[in-house]
């Protein structure tokens, strides 16, 4: 859709995916094939590497900037993806989180490694319900982020990454796909077998080394890195694969949810 709706337009598009950002990773994240990049410009797609740090606040920064360039070539850009912090920081502006003292990072990451995950998950659940409702929970780095920013300013996480940092000088309109769920479900269960079909094991396996670096901390990979382990059976990998894609594409609509001003358009249409 964000193709036809580039082409239609006569101008450029702009990925909000935090993972599509990698050239390391194709299959797995669903990067736009080669026919769709040349039929419309793309911009953050493969154009970094896995090893290279980067944050929601360099995003923001790279994005606005980028933006004020294909302004003055076009009257209006397609924003699209799928990673809902990176989409608030292009339409709304990120704060700019503080970092914690090194003790307290120590602190928490003692306590997920002694305590377990879970314990975190709880303690975020007290602190901040808003947030706890619609992070990624076995992401161990969001959770323990978002305590960081918590314990560090006062504050729930939730109420900072809303506040709004820099005016947008253009207008923005969002607009969101729509599915029932059981389709939704079962579209995700068939991408899953396209992209095993695709090659996705051995994209895997590719990046194994890289396993331990926070972009490889995804749905995709990290469920075959455990069958690389031994850990589960390749089938098994495969469908908690599904089964975590499904559990995300809540998380995400949960996310869409919070924006007042987004239309909806039924996918079938």
């Amino acid at each position: 859709m964000a193709v036809k709706l580039a082409q239609k337009l006569g101008t450029e598009i702009v990925s909000c995916d935090s993972r599509q950002f990698y050239s390391e990773l194709n299959i797995g994240v669903a990067r736009p094939s080669e026919e769709e990049l040349a039929a419309a410009p793309h911009h953050f797609i493969a154009c970094r590497s896995v090893c290279q740090p980067y944050n929601v606040s360099q995003y923001e920064d790279e994005a606005l900037a980028l933006l004020d360039r294909l302004f003055k070539q076009h009257d209006t850009v397609v924003a699209v993806g799928g990673s809902g912090l990176y989409i608030d920081a292009l339409c709304e502006g990120m704060a700019r989180m503080p970092d914690p003292t090194p003790e307290l990072r120590a602190s928490l990451k003692k306590s997920i490694a002694e305590e377990g995950l879970d314990a975190l998950c709880e303690r975020l659940r007290e602190l901040d319900l808003d947030y706890y409702s619609r992070c990624d929970l076995r992401n161990p780095v969001r959770v323990q982020r978002a305590l960081e920013v918590i314990i560090t300013t006062g504050r729930p996480y939730s109420e900072v990454i809303a506040q709004t940092m820099t005016p947008r000088p253009f207008d923005i309109e969002k607009v969101s796909l729509s599915l029932p769920p059981d389709e939704l479900r079962q579209r995700i269960d068939t991408r899953v077998d396209r992209m095993f079909d695709a090659g996705l094991l051995e994209e895997a396996r590719g990046v194994l080394q890289y396993r331990n670096l926070q972009p490889l901390n995804t749905v995709g990979y990290k469920e075959l890195f455990a069958h690389f382990d031994g850990h589960c059976s390749l089938d098994e990998a495969r469908q908690k694969i599904k089964y975590n894609t499904w559990h995300y594409a809540k998380k995400q609509l949960t996310w869409l949810k919070r924006y007042k001003d987004l239309r909806w358009i039924d996918s079938e249409l």
